[in-house]
């Protein structure tokens, strides 16, 4: 082959390689635009098992760990890489009869307050010797269910003991009838008792309009100041029995939106709580302040104080960290639920600090009125009117010993000390 020759070939050569590039190169580009952007189906449902409020664990035959989601791990099916031992049981069962199971995966011992009471699994069978494990912690809905046996339980035997009480006093007047002064005696008792009976009743149904469907009264824009003073009043005769001083800071002016009756008996229930709790002669504070945009009324006493274990149950109905001195005060249980529900009704919460001993802060904390900005419009175009507030008192002429500090009161929100 002369040299010429060679050389075309060559140039021919080189020209369809480079044809046949392009055309691979072409190719590729459009197999590559017709891949949709985006993650694929497997990687989709890796994230929605991760995402999981439910635990997921998959086994093989033998029940071995195949995959599961971090869920699994905090409700306790996976330790140190191995399934539960209940859960792979259960799918050794389930590989058996194809069929699924339901299985109890509740922890066996308490490891903390925050570790799940009560986790039910179902096994599933996926085929070719393959389960999958989903777990629901029902630890709340289990503790609902106790609250509410609780509370038939606990209205139960709170209304049987002052109607209980009533019926034996009558019987003792009846005796008595001859006898002006037992008669008298029996009947301020009976007094006592219908007063304490009526007075769980209207909490009752209190608490169950705060609970139910009923729709609160139109919120309107309250004095913070005039809902302490009428708190304060309703405060009077307990706090006068107990020996007790009430000391509050200086007026503040601070508004919130909401019901004035209902946060006025939020108020003196925390009030009334305090110098239940507090030995005679011992103070309780109010202090109120604004803070991220929120109104707080904190009422502390220097009295017995709460147990850790205890503060989250002394917001439930009919709880009492004290039995025998909220008997002797003739208390119902009912007080702080109603306080709790009155918060939450506002848009609000209620926030406890208690150390036994030392005393406790209750801090009631609702959602502060704002005030329009000068010159900002309405719907029309014409500035806002300023909102009105509600500022009838009627407070009784009576106060506790009322003492002006000007001071806010230290607490849990206030340094963390009483």
């Amino acid at each position: 082959m002369t040299t010429p020759v060679a050389l075309l070939t060559a140039i021919g050569a080189l020209v369809v390689g480079a044809v046949a590039g392009y055309l691979v190169a072409r190719a590729r580009a459009r197999r590559a635009a017709a891949r949709p952007a985006g993650p694929t189906v497997a990687e989709l449902l890796m994230r929605l098992i991760r995402s999981s409020n439910n635990a997921v664990v998959v086994l093989n035959r033998f029940g071995d760990l195949v995959l599961h989601n971090p869920r699994a791990a905090e409700l306790g099916l996976v330790r140190v890489s191995q399934a539960d031992p209940r859960a792979r049981k259960a799918a050794e069962q389930v590989v058996e009869t194809d069929e699924p199971v339901e299985v109890d995966l509740s922890p066996l011992e308490n490891r903390g307050r925050r570790q799940p009471e009560a986790v039910l699994g179902e096994v599933r069978p996926l085929g070719d010797g393959f389960t999958v494990v989903e777990a629901v912690d029902h630890s709340e809905a289990i503790r609902l269910e106790a609250v509410r046996r609780d509370f038939v339980a606990n209205v139960s035997h709170e209304l049987k003991t002052p109607v209980g009480a009533i019926a034996l006093l009558t019987e003792a007047v009846l005796d008595a009838a001859d006898d002006v002064e037992e008669v008298r005696r029996f009947g301020g008792k009976i007094l006592r008792e219908s007063t304490r009976l009526g007075t769980l009743v209207t909490e009752l149904i209190a608490l169950s309009r705060l609970q139910g469907a009923e729709r609160l009264p139109d919120l309107n824009v309250v004095e913070v100041d005039a809902v302490v003073r009428e708190a304060l009043g309703r405060a009077t005769l307990s706090a006068e029995s107990a020996e007790i001083t009430i000391t509050t800071d200086a007026p503040g002016g601070l508004l919130v939106e909401g019901d004035r009756t209902l946060l006025v008996t939020a108020l003196s229930n925390l009030l009334e709580n305090a110098v239940a709790y507090s030995p005679a002669g011992s103070p309780v504070s109010i202090s109120r302040r604004l803070a991220d945009g929120m109104v707080e009324i904190a009422v502390t006493d220097r009295g017995i104080g709460i147990a850790e274990d205890e503060q989250q149950r002394v917001f439930e109905r009919f709880y009492r960290a004290d039995k025998a001195r909220s008997r002797a005060t003739g208390g119902t249980g009912l007080g702080l639920a109603i306080v709790k529900h009155v918060a939450a009704n506002h848009g609000g919460s209620v926030g406890l600090w208690s150390r036994p001993g030392t005393g406790s802060t209750f801090t009631l904390r609702i959602p502060a009125h704002v005030r329009p900005e000068p010159g900002e419009s309405g719907r029309g175009g014409a500035p806002l009117p300023a909102a009105k507030p509600q500022t009838q008192d009627k407070t009784p002429e009576r106060t506790p010993r009322l003492v002006a500090t000007g001071q806010e009161i230290s607490g849990p929100d206030r340094g963390g000390n009483l």
